[in-house]
């Protein structure tokens, strides 16, 4: 095992500011734990309300040079950052595991994807594309562009430390918008290697800032006051998506909300079982099932209820559990001990309301944050934990009675962000996703991440798209121009 130390630049733990690495103003740290033993395995600065408005007067003083500057070039430099992110694709993977616990597998697999942002953005950026057209009278041409919307502040979460961070930073960057990111105080490790890599990529001062802080809603306060500020992109919670929203009311702030996901799994009577089976255990338990689109409720047809209840729990059951930096380990442990007390609260009610545990159920005598693979079946359609992000390696299974009953129950949640659908029939696939109130489908798919597609969900799951061309607009506005010639 790498020490930390080996891993990243000693510079790399503290707060980059106006293309410097400095500590914190007032000189408070982070304790950052790997949650595979809970020990402290280093500090990071902890930015103050006056380094976070230090971050965006950098940011603010950097923009109208960097907006300015040809598509192209900020194109290059994105590329640049994508071939250097994989060029240490093993130390930040090692690194994220360490910090987040998940498998170094995953880890890997994660960086890969990071950098895949970089790299759609690059292409991305000379494609800021405006029209002109004659207007209806004929008296003058309608001339329309997307500018820059500003510096944006991005908040990034924990569960996709370095991912979360490029999928931000590369269009805002695309765009010509200057940035400060405030990633998760539990894995800011991975943001500020990433950082680095875009310092070496050739990123001018004060283009972007990078601010870690467990004073974050006092950070993030100060700076959505601002009127500097434009644009808020915020990946998290619902609950503190809706606070944050509140706040950047009272400026008008353009936001875009990753928040919440509840997402449901159906599995037809038709259903590919084997096919079924495959793309739960990718839908479930990708990064520990620490995913906003990870299935957090089953809803299986009776006909085929058992037996895929059944299946599920055995390869569930026999994922060994440990430490991600073991190349057995096929799940880590949760990200801390609240997340794990949380779950472990949800099961242990849904025990005692008649659900049955066919594997799991408890935590794992040994140090850490883990929590083992649970399958439970019989649970009631109104119980609690169908209604919480679960946000761990369980799995609630409900037994439906025909197809409208199976939306029925995937609709009744005030989140939309992603759902599953399994059947032979693409036709009545198509149907269930359209009638299913979310943002992104998988049908006969576990996985269904990709820069190039437009990630997001509706209802209270969030606002605005990330990925895809949709993303770059996220960081621009819409200019009308009106002229005769």
């Amino acid at each position: 095992m790498t020490p930390v130390s080996e891993l990243i630049a000693v510079r790399h733990t503290d707060l980059y500011i106006d293309g410097e690495w400095r500590p914190a103003s007032d000189g408070q740290r982070i304790e950052v734990q790997d949650p595979a033993s809970g020990e402290v395995i280093t500090t990071v600065a902890s930015a103050s309300v006056k380094d976070a408005l230090d971050a965006v007067q950098a940011a603010h003083q950097a923009l109208r040079q960097w907006a300015s500057r040809a598509p192209r070039e900020r194109a290059e430099i994105l590329r640049r950052a994508f071939d250097l992110v994989l060029k240490e694709k093993e130390k930040l993977a090692e690194l994220m595991t360490r910090e987040n616990g998940k498998t170094l597998t995953e880890s890997r697999g994660e960086v890969a994807y990071a950098a895949e942002f970089f790299r759609w953005f690059s292409e991305e950026a000379v494609r800021n594309i405006g029209s002109v057209s004659i207007s209806p009278s004929g008296a003058n041409r309608i001339l329309v562009e997307h500018q820059p919307i500003g510096v944006s502040v991005l908040v990034t979460p924990w569960n996709f430390p370095a991912a979360m961070a490029t999928r931000k930073i590369g269009p805002a960057l695309a765009a010509g918008c200057t940035i400060v990111l405030k990633p998760a105080s539990e894995t800011p490790l991975s943001a500020l290697a990433v950082t680095g890599l875009l310092e070496q990529a050739g990123v001018p001062k004060g283009v972007v800032n990078v601010i870690p802080s467990k004073r974050s809603s006092e950070v993030v306060k100060a700076m959505l006051k601002d009127p500097r500020v434009r644009k808020l992109s915020f990946t998290g919670s619902t609950e503190v998506g809706r606070l944050l929203l509140a706040q950047a009311a009272e400026h008008v702030i353009s936001c875009s909300m990753e928040l919440g996901g509840n997402a449901p799994f159906l599995v037809l009577a038709d259903a590919d079982l084997d096919a079924a089976l495959e793309g739960a255990l990718v839908a479930k338990m990708r990064n520990n099932g620490q995913s906003c689109i990870a299935a957090n409720r089953f809803y299986v047809d009776a006909k085929v209820a058992e037996q895929f209840a059944g299946a599920l729990a055995k390869a569930m059951g026999d994922m060994p559990v440990g430490p991600g930096l073991d190349q057995n380990t096929r799940v880590g442990p949760v990200i801390n001990e609240a997340a794990r007390h949380k779950m472990s609260g949800l099961v242990d009610e849904a025990q005692k309301d008649g659900a049955r545990v066919l594997t799991g159920g408890k935590a794992p005598s040994r140090p850490g944050y883990f929590y083992l693979p649970t399958v439970l079946t019989d649970v009631p359609p109104d119980e609690q934990i169908l209604n919480e992000e679960i946000f761990g390696p369980v799995a609630p299974i409900v037994p439906f009675r025909d197809i409208t009953e199976a939306i029925e129950f995937a609709n009744r949640t005030d989140r939309g962000l992603a759902s599953y659908v399994f059947t032979r029939d693409l036709a009545t696939g198509l149907a269930v996703a359209e009638a299913i109130e979310a943002g992104m489908v998988g049908v006969n798919r576990g996985f269904i991440s990709d820069p190039a597609a437009p990630f997001g969900g509706v209802k209270q799951s969030g606002l605005g798209r990330e990925g895809a061309h949709d993303g770059l607009l996220e960081f621009l506005e819409t200019k009308y121009i009106a002229t005769t010639w």
